[in-house]
């Protein structure tokens, strides 16, 4: 998101560093420059490199989403010093015009500095007219929410790769699916079903998606049955004796013993753009509803229940008391866990990956709209409440130092969940969602 950060040197200090200090500065730059480099070498080596290819994904968007402010901040006509990936020391940077572009040693955001964000930051006098705060209100409002659409537009993209490249399985009732597993010591198994055949008949009469067999065979418990199997293109018939009850459920029904597995089907690019903004716009519906939830009174509560069972190492105590325990996945990932999670999701394959960073896209668009600053949804909110308080071609300018307890407090809040879910996805990681 925009932030106002302080120069690293007094706006006066025109003269700059010295031969010496430049000197000392530029090795020290490089040493921790190296440090970066060498720390990046050993998450690809001692982790893996999908690991690393994560990590440089997270990066990638957060980079898209200053880039989000930085282009619309330049396209209306205000100042924008600094454009930097990363906080903390500076590695490396260098300057074009009035803005410096650079990256610093800790990779765990990025900022844009456009000048005059509020009414308590000072300007000189001939910049007053590039600040932030006099632009008109369209112009404020794109680069307020810039950053939120571009994780939307990625969010888009990457669904749309994923049904027009990828593709996506075959609805339940296509005929466009095959078995997937075998229950060991099932009446499948000892058929002689293996994953890939084709169940196309039961009984001599032709059926289509797995729905329809499961429904044929599930009335027929204890009974011996006809399938026909296509295997290699090759049409057999077999004839299990179904168990005459689910091994799970207990239920008396006939079970066979398999799983389906459907095929992937991709959309047409028209298809596939439209179902990507209908599934970009329903997730962010729902990431809104998930927040509201997690920042319920019950939500707070279970979140509460989830560090405290993740202290004491399990939920034994909450079992055995006959309370629910909380559930380990109903909380909010740190960095630390979405590399994770998304590193087991490339054990299966690149698709969940590639869900995962769609999910997280949209939430974290969505979360940066929540209308309270420090978030880009608190710059919308003044911006708007300016506007109507504006008359008659006089601009009313909302004084923000009465803002700066609530901000604290925000502030606060974002970091106790940001250090309870590090704290959570070091000590007690939720389940593999992949397994």
């Amino acid at each position: 998101m925009t932030e106002i950060v302080a120069p690293d040197r007094a706006a006066g200090d025109d003269a700059g560093p010295g031969p010496d200090e430049r000197e000392r500065g530029e090795g020290s730059s490089a040493l921790r420059l190296a440090l970066l480099v060498a720390g990046t070498l050993a998450i690809g080596i001692l982790g893996s490199f999908t690991t690393l290819a994560v990590v440089a994904a997270l990066i990638f968007m957060i980079f898209m989403h200053e880039l989000g402010h930085y282009i619309t901040a330049k396209w209306s006509g205000m100042k924008v010093t600094e454009f930097f990936i990363g906080f903390g020391p500076r590695l490396w940077s260098f300057r074009r015009g009035e803005t410096e572009y650079g990256l610093k040693l800790i990779p765990a955001g990025a900022y844009v500095r456009i000048i005059g964000m509020s009414n308590i930051e000072e300007v000189p006098p001939e910049d007053e007219g590039r600040t932030y705060r006099q632009k008109s209100y369209p112009r404020r409002l794109s680069v307020a929410v810039a950053g939120s659409a571009m994780h939307f537009l990625m969010a888009i993209a990457l669904m749309f790769g994923l049904l027009a490249l990828h593709g996506e399985a075959a609805p339940l009732d296509s005929d466009r699916w095959a078995v997937g597993a075998v229950t060991p010591d099932s009446p499948a198994d000892e058929a002689g079903l293996v994953p890939g055949d084709r169940i196309v008949a039961v009984d001599g009469e032709e059926v289509s998606g797995f729905p329809q067999v499961s429904e044929r065979l599930r009335t027929r418990p204890g009974e011996t049955v006809s399938i026909d199997v296509v295997r290699d293109d090759v049409r057999t018939t077999l004839r299990p004796t179904l168990a005459d009850q689910h091994p799970i459920t207990g239920d008396e029904v006939g079970f066979l013993g398999v799983g389906p597995r459907y095929d992937l089907v991709r959309l047409g690019p028209l298809t596939a753009a439209v179902e990507a903004v209908e599934r970009t716009g329903t997730t962010m519906w729902q990431s809104l509803t998930s927040l509201g939830a997690f920042f319920s009174p019950s939500g707070i509560t279970g979140y509460l229940d989830t560090i405290s069972s993740g202290a004491e190492g399990g939920s034994e105590e909450s079992e055995a008391s006959g309370e629910p325990a909380a559930d380990p996945d109903a909380r909010l990932l740190s960095p630390v866990g979405a590399v994770r999670v998304a590193s087991q999701a490339a054990e299966v394959g690149w698709a969940p990956v590639i869900l995962l960073l769609f999910l997280i896209n949209v939430f974290v668009g969505v979360f940066n709209l929540v209308p309270l600053l420090p978030l880009d949804g608190g710059h919308v909110a003044v911006a708007t409440y300016e506007r109507i308080r504006s008359r008659k071609g006089r601009r009313h300018f909302a004084d923000v130092t009465k803002l700066m307890p609530l901000t604290v407090g925000v502030v606060g809040v974002l970091v106790l969940v940001g250090l309870s879910a590090l704290y959570l996805d070091i000590a007690n990681p939720a389940s593999n969602p992949f397994q």
